[in-house]
């Protein structure tokens, strides 16, 4: 391992006799400024293994090349050297506080500067080593996380996908309403975690259907009283079956199975919340979803218009809906209509009389 040591004195010769000195370690590369500024511009863009620096020079000297060098992020750990005179034990002290590892006095005996040196070579490799394999223990618990991650991930989207099996939802309806949940979220200035996470929680909202029966599920029409409250269990199902979970993502996932059915006036299921009662993913994602569902063909149903879906968001603003939401929606419209283009829309043979409004 190949180390730096940069030398800093303002006196040719004591840069020729250190340099000197300092070839004869194995290893070892002296790198010499005749001035403290040069030398302090050095260690900011390049760093050092080893800095060597006289007391007496021209500003700055010894004591603020120290200081400097002290407040260097990537300069903190390296072995700083100041070059004194026999009688300036104030200097050395002052030198110590500013962050100075050791001292030699002039005049400078070779045999003392090589071994203090080779010392400081000695503990500098070690540190060296410690942070690479530092590096390399952090790389490969990064790398370990992401798999976990991408496991998860994985798992995720087959729970995602079995609801589908039992829904007339497809696929592209769940990739599409995650994506603008997120644009809707991004703009009401959620962080980029939490836009990643409800990207990746929103297509899990309806996971409680699996619970529904098919006769009540797949029926081509306006559900009885009955049966929508047996419907209307399944964000309660979604909750169970996500709940408890030591995954972020189950974890919002669960929230907002349970309340994305939830009205900005209280009036929505199953617990009545209002307004800023019902956690804000839900809230986005009852626009999202709901959008999308009015927007997308079913067996039971034409797909809207796109303006006639945009209307029904603000007509129903305040009431179904949180309108700090609505307007987010409004402000990302043209990002919708691309999430449309590059998610393929539902097609379906149906006819307009069975045409329905969200629950």
């Amino acid at each position: 391992m190949k180390l730096s040591v940069v030398i800093v004195d303002d006196s040719e010769i004591n840069l020729s006799l250190f340099k000197n000195f300092v070839a004869r370690i194995d290893g070892l590369d002296p790198l010499c400024f005749n001035v403290s500024a040069e030398a302090l511009n050095w260690c900011e863009q390049h760093g050092a293994d080893i800095v060597i620096v006289d007391y007496m020079m021209p500003a700055p000297d010894g004591i603020e090349v120290v200081k400097r060098i002290s407040r260097m992020p990537h300069m903190r750990d390296v072995p700083v050297i100041m070059i004194t005179a026999n009688d300036q034990k104030q200097v050395r002290v002052a030198a110590l506080e500013s962050g100075a590892t050791d001292f030699l006095n002039k005049p400078v005996d070779k045999s003392e500067f090589i071994a203090r040196i080779r010392n400081m070579a000695t503990m500098r490799r070690s540190q060296r080593l410690l942070a690479d394999r530092a590096a390399l223990l952090s790389e490969e618990v990064a790398q370990a996380t992401r798999a976990i991650i991408e496991r998860e991930r994985d798992t995720i989207v087959r729970l995602s996908r079995a609801a589908e099996y039992r829904d007339p939802e497809t696929g592209n309806h769940i990739l599409r309403m995650a994506h603008i949940a997120k644009l809707v979220g991004a703009e009401m200035g959620l962080s980029v975690a939490d836009q990643t996470l409800l990207l990746e929680a929103a297509p899990m909202h309806d996971i409680g259907k699996v619970g529904i029966p098919d006769n009540i599920l797949l029926k081509p029409g306006r559900l009885d009283p009955d049966e929508f409250f047996i419907m209307k269990q399944h964000a309660e199902i979604g909750y169970a079956i996500l709940s408890n979970s030591p995954s972020p993502i189950l974890d919002a996932a669960a929230e907002i199975a349970l309340c994305h059915h939830e009205k900005f006036d209280g009036s929505g299921y199953p617990r009545g919340l209002r307004g800023k009662e019902i956690p804000l993913f839900s809230r986005i994602v009852a626009v999202s979803d709901v959008f999308d569902a009015l927007t997308s063909a079913r067996p039971y149903k034409r797909a809207w218009e796109l303006d006639r879906a945009r209307n029904f968001l603000i007509e129903n603003s305040g009431n179904h809906f949180d309108p700090d939401c609505v307007a987010a929606f409004l402000k990302v419209w043209d990002e919708v209509l691309k999430v449309r283009e590059h998610i393929g829309i539902d097609h379906c043979e149906t006819s307009e009389s069975g045409a329905t409004s969200p629950t």
